[in-house]
């Protein structure tokens, strides 16, 4: 305030017509812009060392069988939006909402080891299960909407985002036990963790632990978006309601990588893209009218070459799944 106050009066003081305080606004003027001179440089020179750090990447289109691709379809198979039986019998507007839990198979070593063309070990074993809550809603003429959701909840330093899951079906036949229901379905969303660098490797100088140095816990970004039909008989007995069910789903995955090795930021985007059948085998339960448990054993048949000149082998996903549902009627 001192220097303005001063300022201001040599200012007054130029008006006035005096030449000694005209040179001491000079000088100050002067040292102003040095002082803000001083404080841009120091802000370029900040902002500069932040976004020196050098980033790589690029896109890349992978084939079904290769050691990436076949992780990605892998990990989004647990995800498969599957029936649970046959679409139930809703009426308009009547609603039923439930909860599942589909079993992910721990890897091995040898099926981790995905990154690079099969050569880099991957963090894929992040949680044992994939879980969602699902709402149906009866429509007219038969028709049953769907709505399911996977909370965002962080399992081992990864969440699901926005993933959100429909579908639409109808039983096409009943006689007496038997019905044929078909439905369409589709999946948008995606799971954030760090995959490629894990936190555990962070800085690790040990370079047999540490073989890529990774220096920090990635942010690794994979969609697990598809769309598909499914058909399933089922078979009435009683509280028992036994299905088998049988579909096709086309994935359309990418994942982002986001990781610091080296001194290097690796931005590199892989895309899968695949037809993928499925099969499911299961039976539900009634407790009463409102509630009900179901079971089913969903496979999905998977390729995959372990590397470049490699043959291909067969190395299926098989998932155990569950699912508490409540009627409104």
């Amino acid at each position: 305030m001192r220097d303005c106050r001063r300022l201001i009066g040599d200012v007054a003081s130029i008006r006035g017509g005096s030449s000694t305080p005209a040179r001491r606004v000079q000088a100050s003027l002067k040292g102003s812009v040095r002082g803000w001179y001083l404080i841009v440089a120091f802000v370029v020179a900040f902002s500069h060392g932040v976004h020196a750090q050098p980033i790589v990447g690029g896109e890349e289109t992978l084939a079904s069988d290769r050691p990436e691709g076949w992780a990605m379809n892998y990990l989004v198979a647990p995800t498969f939006s599957t029936a649970f039986g046959e679409v139930p019998a809703l009426a308009p507007w009547r609603w039923s909402l439930a909860t599942e839990l589909g079993h992910i198979p721990r890897l091995s070593d040898a099926q981790r080891r995905v990154g690079f063309d099969g050569t880099k070990l991957e963090d894929l074993n992040k949680s044992p299960v994939f879980g969602r809550l699902r709402f149906a809603l009866g429509l007219p003429y038969g028709a049953v909407a769907e709505l399911a959701y996977t909370p965002p909840l962080e399992i081992n330093r990864t969440r699901s985002q926005d993933l959100f899951a429909l579908a639409l079906g109808r039983r096409l036949l009943e006689r007496d036990r038997w019905t044929l229901s078909a439905r369409i379905f589709a999946q948008n969303g995606s799971v954030k963790g760090d995959i490629t660098c894990p936190a555990a490797l962070a800085n690790v100088t040990d370079a047999a632990q540490n073989p890529y140095g990774c220096q920090a816990a990635s942010r690794d970004r994979m969609t697990l978006n598809y769309y598909g039909g499914d058909v399933t008989a089922g078979w009435t007995a009683a509280a028992w309601h036994w299905h088998l069910g049988a579909g096709a789903v086309r994935t359309e995955l990418d994942v982002q990588v986001d990781a610091i090795t080296n001194g290097v930021r690796d931005r590199s985007r892989l895309f899968a893209r695949d037809v993928l059948p499925y099969v499911a085998l299961g039976a539900r339960y009634d407790f009463d009218q409102r509630w009900s448990l179901a079971t089913e054993l969903m496979h999905v048949p998977l390729q995959v070459r372990r590397s470049p000149n490699g043959t291909r082998e067969s190395d299926p996903l098989t998932s155990l799944r569950l699912q508490l549902r409540y009627r409104s009627d």
